[in-house]
Parts: C-alpha cells; structure tokens; sequence
C-alpha cells in the first residue's frame, strides 16, 4: 500500500515561505539541500510525518504559474475559529469560515489562505467528514 510522504510546491523566495509556512502552518524545516542550481527544503510539523518540499529554482525570477489544474493543499484542525482568528491577527488573509452540508448533514467546516507563491490551502476543521483526519 502506498504512502503519501510529500508534496512538492516551486517556490520564488524560499525565506518568505519558510516564514509563512512556520507562521500558518506550524512547519520546521526538517532538511534543506543546496545543489547546483537548485535547492529543496522539506518542511513539517510533530503532527504528523507528511512533508511539504519546497523546491527552489536558483535561476528563476518570475512567478510560477499554476494553469487550470492545481487545486489546493488541505490540512486538519480542531478549533478552526481559534486558527482563523489566529492568521487574521498576524495580518494575513484567510477567506471567511464557510460550512458545507451534504444531504442535509454537515460535511466540512472551512476557510481557504493563499501563500507567497499563489498556491492554496484549505483548513478543514475535524468534524463530519473530517473528524478522523
């Protein structure tokens, strides 16, 4: 059975996602590579033992794009309004908590924060389908 281990996003500046991954997120850098050219830097939390890897061209000055395809990085919480809060007093902006229901059931309690580089990331508080996660 396979196991998902990472997620690689290409980042412009890698100190400022550093800096926000750690602030949003609370990730560490676990290990950072310097090649020739480019560098990747693994990012995670005690939580669990996924890794985001952040991969940064040397050479590259211009934005990533993302195309039609890229969707978004989810995460679990236990109080989304706490972290909400949290991320709307150190200036940075999530959407506003929305609920989802299915069939007349709560689904998902989210919000959506963008980083540095325009990719997204989900908050999923852990209830209804998400409770376990």
């Amino acid at each position: 059975m396979a196991k998902a281990i990472h997620s690689m996003i290409r980042v412009l500046d890698p100190d400022i996602s550093i800096q926000f991954y750690h602030s949003v997120l609370g990730l560490d850098v676990e290990e950072r590579f310097d090649f020739d050219g480019f560098s990747l830097i693994y990012l995670r939390n005690q939580e669990t033992s996924f890794e985001i890897e952040l991969t940064h061209n040397h050479n590259n000055t211009e934005p990533y794009t993302h195309g039609t395809g890229y969707g978004h990085l989810a995460v679990s919480v236990a109080d989304i309004a706490s972290i909400h809060a949290s991320l709307v007093e150190k200036g940075l902006s999530p959407t506003d908590v929305k609920t989802m229901n299915y069939l007349g059931n709560p689904m998902a309690t989210f919000f959506f924060i963008t980083d540095p580089d325009g990719y997204k990331i989900e908050f999923l508080e852990r209830t209804g389908r998400f409770a376990s996660m």
